[in-house]
């Protein structure tokens, strides 16, 4: 189901709860890795999820179209919002569903490049211009300010020094952690300087030595924090439950235990906290094979319908 650029997982049972998962990213593959969450949270967790997509002028999934993503309307009845985006530079009236979901208080599941996923021209004439990654006038853009951060670097080597996840001081009680015990990634760990909104952190980054879970850690190397939540309290007054992790590409999906920590969140972001069993059902709904994170590697002539379960 879906439109001829969105589609939807509707689930075998509804909850009566709906996330939409924004695609849009050059580089970690959000496009193959949120329809993948999407039918998982839906078959085996009764959410209605709708993905979407970057979406070329052929109507194909195309990650480096940078200006269209349509059907952000969906966001309008919708209790949560994921999204995996990177330097979107979208028009106003794409833009408005997202903030406006922001600022009345919808929650927000930011992954990876999600702390810069806005990047509008210095010129621009948009009225949401602010939300850009590095701006001035709204710290940070919609990175910082709404999800904890904004992009800052790679603190690991990127490609050679993957990720373990460590459970932060004092958190391993909290909701979104039950079940999370063995997370690791091949994409490294990037860095932090600055968490706005009173943050929890859940996960910190450790930088190992390889491109393997079996590595050690890096020497001498700070951790960072690598997964948290958070308030964020728009313009209108409305309160945004948040989460955000660094990890997200569509191969560190590969770790069960970082979607069930995804599966977690959905819950704890529509007030079902206390239903998360000891340990969440996080298996994948039919074929996965996550190709490697990199510019130039998505799967073209993909359509939304080719992914409909």
């Amino acid at each position: 189901m879906g439109s001829d650029h969105t589609v939807v997982y509707e689930g075998s049972q509804s909850n009566g709860k709906h996330i939409v998962l924004v695609s849009g990213d050059e580089e970690y593959r959000s496009e193959e890795a949120l329809p993948m969450l999407g039918k998982i949270l839906a078959v085996h967790h009764g959410f209605k999820c709708t993905v979407l997509f970057a979406i070329g002028e052929d109507g194909l999934i195309d990650p480096n179209a940078r200006t269209n993503i349509p059907g952000l309307e969906a966001l309008d009845d919708a209790d949560m919002m994921v999204i995996a985006t990177r330097m979107r530079e979208l028009p106003d009236e794409q833009m408005k569903h997202i903030i406006d979901f922001t600022n009345r208080g919808g929650s927000v599941a930011g992954l990876r490049t999600a702390t810069h996923s806005f990047q509008y021209a210095p010129d621009s004439d948009s009225a949401y211009v602010k939300y850009t990654f590095n701006s001035a006038e709204f710290d940070g853009g919609y990175g910082r300010q709404v999800l904890g951060e904004t992009w800052v670097n790679h603190h690991g080597h990127h490609g050679h020094e993957s990720t373990r996840g460590v459970i932060a001081d004092g958190a391993a009680d909290h909701p979104v952690l039950r079940g999370v015990e063995d997370v690791w990634g091949p994409t490294d760990v990037y860095g932090i300087t600055t968490l706005t909104g009173d943050p929890t952190v859940l996960l910190d980054g450790q930088v190992l030595v390889g491109m393997d879970p079996s590595d050690g850690p890096k020497a001498d190397t700070e951790t960072m924090p690598l997964a948290w939540v958070k308030e964020y309290t728009g313009e209108t007054g409305n309160t945004s439950r948040v989460f955000c992790t660094t990890m997200g590409a569509a191969n560190d999906l590969a770790c069960e235990d970082l979607r069930r920590l995804v599966v977690n969140v959905c819950y704890w972001g529509v007030g079902m906290e206390d239903d998360i069993p000891a340990r969440n059902v996080a298996d994948i709904v039919g074929e996965y094979e996550p190709t490697n994170f990199g510019f130039g590697t998505f799967k073209p002539g993909v359509r939304p319908s080719d992914l409909a379960l």
